[in-house]
């Protein structure tokens, strides 16, 4: 996935999480790692970005700005209908030639965009624009087109996808383990002793990838229960349903009533990051924000919390390449 477009916090995307501008309900999301993205935004908004924090995977050199009067933009934005409940976003497409080859850009109208934004994603991989509603359609082609080699190079740059097959190497807990198939053993999934680190699965072939897929998902979930029991007893809090899923947006996320979520492919990773993950999200029970007491709350429970983040920036994006099609923990 790739690009988040709020203030980043200190566990995801690029191994920051964020949500502080994206909260349309009570719920603190905690974003994914940004491969990359170009955005265009007002010079009249440039403040209120700066206050608000980068653009995760932001930086000058990859992030033009469209010049436009200060004084046009405010006015744009005071004529922007207030709506209680935002219009539903649209989606079309457009296409861009890159070698030769046919690319779609899925385009997303979203009230409450304010910029257009590119976002070449990891997860999915593919590519979508995210405008305003007010933008014109020729913008939007204007400003894809001009990015053409940005996306080119991205796309080209994406990790292979490893599929569950035999022979294939998964991390497990950040250490890579063989898939060995054996399909008249006795059992579903287990990890070898041997001294290379393997994980063996019986049965059918066309079985495979889903045995693989379930056994990861339990075990991502026995880690996350344990280390969440384990903050939320540290912290004096109570949490209710934890929920895995396959987003690719984000690792994590809290909601008011104290149900956490979080993202199955954090087994891949090594264990730190799933516990800083834990603690991230459990601390959200005392504070559902992302201000200096929140992020007190966190290094009380996970002190190694910037050794967890850079991790995350570094590797974060990678974890979204195993598993191939027909897997998902949605």
């Amino acid at each position: 996935m790739v690009l988040i477009t709020s203030q980043p916090c200190g566990a995801c995307a690029h191994g920051a999480f964020s949500g502080e501008r994206i909260l349309g309900s009570r719920e603190i999301k905690c974003l994914n790692s940004t491969y990359g993205a170009f955005s265009e935004f007002a010079e009249a908004e440039k403040a209120q970005a700066a206050h608000d924090g980068p653009l995760m995977g932001r930086t000058p050199e990859n992030t033009p700005t469209m010049k436009t009067n200060p004084l046009t933009a405010g006015l744009m934005k005071l004529l922007r209908r207030q709506d209680r409940a935002p219009p539903a976003e649209k989606a079309d497409t457009l296409e861009l030639v890159l070698d030769g080859e046919v690319t779609p850009v899925f385009i997303r109208r979203h009230a409450q965009a304010r910029r257009l934004t590119l976002r070449v994603r990891v997860a999915t991989r593919d590519v979508v624009l995210t405008a305003p509603p007010h933008v014109s359609l020729a913008s939007i082609r204007d400003f894809a087109d001009r990015h053409r080699e940005w996306v080119r190079v991205r796309l080209v740059r994406l990790p292979d996808v490893v599929s569950f097959v035999d022979g294939a190497m998964v991390p497990v807990r950040g250490v890579p383990h063989r898939i060995v198939h054996q399909p008249n053993a006795r059992g579903t999934v287990w990890l070898g002793d041997g001294p290379e680190p393997t994980l063996h699965v019986a049965g059918e072939e066309p079985h495979l990838a889903r045995r693989v897929f379930d056994f990861l998902k339990r075990e991502a979930r026995a880690d996350l229960v344990q280390a969440v029991q384990r903050h939320a007893a540290a912290l004096g809090v109570q949490v209710n349903r934890i929920t895995l899923r396959d987003t690719a947006s984000r690792w994590g996320s809290c909601s008011s009533k104290g149900d956490l979520s979080f993202s199955w492919r954090l087994i891949l990773a090594p264990p730190m990051v799933l516990d800083y993950l834990a603690a991230h999200e459990v601390a959200h029970r005392l504070e559902m924000n992302h201000s200096p007491r929140f992020w007190h709350a966190v290094e009380r429970v996970f002190p190694a919390r910037f050794q967890a983040e850079a991790w995350l920036h570094t590797h974060g994006a990678s974890l979204h390449r195993y598993g191939g099609e027909g897997v998902s923990g949605r």
